[in-house]
């Protein structure tokens, strides 16, 4: 189990609730820190079905930030992506769950441990969660997300499964 709490940003969890995966971040972690943006982007779409899937999970804790200061971005973030790396610095994150790239640039500015999406996949199939990860970013790409082809390619070599065929 981390030492610091798991921080995780909208696209991770809209993504996994989208594949019917989110569970996965329970099996793997126990628990997951929300800032409440992130719950206001989440909601935002599917209004009654993503309440519904917070509802029934309450091991997706909202947390709200200590620093209530209004949050400006100057890195080109979206409020979301603000508060869950304020969420992480003032809690001392043990890891950040994250797929945008200016977000995760400035994760990793900050010196934060970061993954996302498809880092969850594999992590969930090393722990035997899932028997192989292709199927799942497939499944995450018919549901919009754009993974592109190096990220598929690396992936699955980590993952030691065959090319996905178009």
């Amino acid at each position: 189990m981390p030492a610091g709490p798991v921080v995780a940003n909208n696209s991770p969890l809209a993504a996994l609730w989208a594949i019917d995966q989110l569970d996965l971040l329970h099996q793997i972690f126990q628990e997951i820190w929300i800032a409440p943006a992130v719950r206001d982007e989440f909601v935002a779409f599917a209004r009654g079905e993503r309440q519904r899937a917070l509802a029934e999970r309450p091991w997706i804790r909202v947390v709200p930030l200590r620093d209530q200061r209004p949050r400006i971005s100057v890195l080109g973030l979206d409020l979301g992506e603000t508060e869950t790396l304020a969420l992480a610095m003032e809690n001392s994150a043990s890891l950040v769950i994250m797929d945008e790239r200016k977000g995760r640039a400035a994760a990793q500015r900050m010196k934060l441990q970061l993954t996302g999406t498809v880092g969850i996949l594999l992590l969930a199939k090393e722990k035997g969660l899932l028997p192989a990860v292709g199927p799942w970013l497939a499944r995450l790409e018919e549901h919009g997300m754009r993974l592109g082809a190096e990220l598929i390619r690396r992936a699955l070599k980590i993952a030691d499964e065959p090319p996905i065929s178009s």
